[in-house]
This record gives structure tokens, sequence and C-alpha cells, in this order.
């Protein structure tokens, strides 16, 4: 580690603690050089794949078009924010435990998909309208079946 007073490389842990929710290491550092001291804080850093479009573009995820997606297919339904909030929560777990620099967008789709299906039947048919591109009845048909299975 870099002294931030002096430049030099030659620096010493002297005290590490863990903080109290766990999720980061607070450092000591003494700088050789200048016999000055100073802390760093360490954390772990988990960044959500990259997703890519069915025409090969690659986009970085974002948790604003994910809600944005479940506004529009829950539009005037009776959907707590807090379950949708709580489904893009679950979604984006999921995307970090794949462990994948990259995820196909119909990937992430079919992830909408089951968490619609759980919270509002209409909002799932209408996201599965436009995601799967209904051309006629007849995949409405195939959709309603599929729900009461």
């Amino acid at each position: 580690m870099k002294c931030p007073f002096c430049g030099s490389l030659d620096t010493q842990v002297i005290d590490s603690r863990v903080n109290e929710a766990g999720d980061a290491i607070r450092r000591r550092r003494r700088c050789a050089a200048c016999d000055k001291r100073f802390t760093t804080w360490e954390t772990a850093e988990l960044r959500p794949p990259q997703i890519v479009k069915t025409n090969g573009t690659r986009e970085d995820f974002s948790e604003t078009k994910l809600h944005e997606g479940f506004r529009r297919a829950l539009h005037k339904r009776p959907v707590p924010t807090e379950l949708v909030d709580a489904a893009v929560d679950r979604i984006r777990q999921r995307l970090l435990t794949l462990g994948e620099r990259e995820v196909p967008a119909r990937e992430v789709g079919e992830l909408v998909m089951n968490e619609l299906k759980k919270l509002d039947k209409v909002a799932y048919i209408r996201f599965a309208s436009v995601y799967r591109s209904f051309q006629d009845v007849e995949d409405f048909r195939d959709v309603i079946r599929d729900i009461d299975q």
C-alpha cells in the first residue's frame, strides 16, 4: 500500500479489525519511510455481470431498467412496491451468484417472468406477450394454460 503522505511503498500493517457488520476490514498502517500512520478499508466488490443482448451488444446490468420492466408490466395492478423491490433484489442476487461475467438477456427475461408469475398473473401475461413477441391469440392461450398448470 502506497503511503498517502510521502508515496513510499514500504508500509506495514500494525492493526486489523473487522467492522461491526462484518463486511469490511479496517487496517491501521505505518509508513517505514516517514513514520506516519494512516487507515485503509478493505471490502469485497461484487459486480453484476454484463448483459448480452440478442443482437450481440453488451451493456451493464441496470436495476433501473429492471424496475422499469416491472413497472410497465404491473401498470394499474395491485402489487405493492415492496414486493417489486424484493423481486428485483432476488434477480440481482441470482445474477451475482451465477459468478458469470456475461449473461444473455434472454436469461434475465426468464428470471423476470418467473418473478412476475409469482406476483401477478395479468402482469406475467403482459410481459410474456411483449417478451416472446406473441403473434396471435393462440400464443396467449398457451401462456394462460401454462399458468393454470
